[in-house]
C-alpha cells in the first residue's frame, strides 16, 4: 500500500495540526508532507520545529496574486489537504485543482455559524449570544465558498445557559481533539471502514 501525503494549512496555535501530527506519529502509510501557514508568526510555525515537521510560510501574493503555492502543492501531490485552522478562502484555482481532496474543520454545526468572519471565539460568543442548546463540530469539503462544501462529519455536543463562550470553545475543541484525526483517516483509507 502506498503512502498517503496530507498536507496541512495552518494561520494559528497549530493545535489541531499538532493533535494530527501526533496521531498519525506511528502510522508507517500516512506523512505529513509539510504544514503551510500564511502567518509568519504564527505558533504552528514553534509547534512543527518541535514535531521535526516542514513548515512554510507564504505571503498573500504567493496564494492568489501567482500560482506560487498551487505549483507547490501541485509538486508535492498530496492525498488529502487538511485546513487545520486556516483563516483565508482558498482560491478557486485550487480548489479546482484538487477536488474533493481539501476539508476543513468548523467549530460549529454547520450551515449555523458559518461564513466569513465566523471562525474562533466569533463562533462560540455568537453561539452563546443566540442561547442555543448544541454546538459541535463540521468537518467538509472546501469548494468556492465559505463553509459550503460537502458534510463530510457532523459532532454535536450540548451546552447549557451556564456556559461561557470559553468553555463551549472547550467542549468544541475536545470534540476536534477526537474526531478531526479519525475523520480524516477514514477519508484517507476508506476500505477500512473504521
Amino acid at each position: 500500500m502506498s503512502i498517503k501525503k496530507i498536507i496541512l494549512f495552518a494561520s494559528g496555535a497549530g493545535s489541531n495540526v499538532e493533535n494530527i501530527v501526533r496521531y498519525f506519529a506511528d502510522n508507517p502509510l500516512v506523512a505529513i508532507s509539510v504544514v503551510l501557514t500564511n502567518n509568519k508568526n504564527a505558533k504552528v510555525i514553534e509547534r512543527c520545529n518541535k514535531l521535526k515537521v516542514n513548515a512554510l510560510y507564504f505571503n498573500k501574493h504567493a496564494f492568489t496574486g501567482s500560482t506560487c503555492v498551487l505549483e507547490l502543492i501541485k509538486e508535492m501531490n498530496p492525498d488529502l489537504i487538511v485546513l487545520a485552522g486556516f483563516l483565508w478562502k482558498i482560491p478557486e484555482d485550487i480548489v479546482a485543482a484538487f477536488p474533493n481532496k481539501i476539508i476543513n474543520i468548523h467549530p460549529a454545526l454547520l450551515p449555523k455559524y458559518g461564513g466569513k468572519g465566523m471562525y474562533g471565539m466569533h463562533v462560540h460568543q455568537a453561539v452563546k449570544a443566540q442561547e442555543e442548546v448544541e454546538t459541535g463540530i463540521t468537518i467538509h469539503y472546501v469548494n468556492d465558498k465559505y463553509d459550503e462544501g460537502a458534510v463530510i462529519n457532523q459532532v454535536a455536543t450540548t451546552i447549557t445557559l451556564e456556559d461561557s463562550a470559553a468553555t463551549i470553545a472547550k467542549k468544541v475543541q475536545e470534540l476536534e481533539r477526537q474526531h478531526f484525526p479519525k475523520t480524516i483517516e477514514r477519508l484517507l483509507f476508506p476500505e477500512k471502514g473504521n
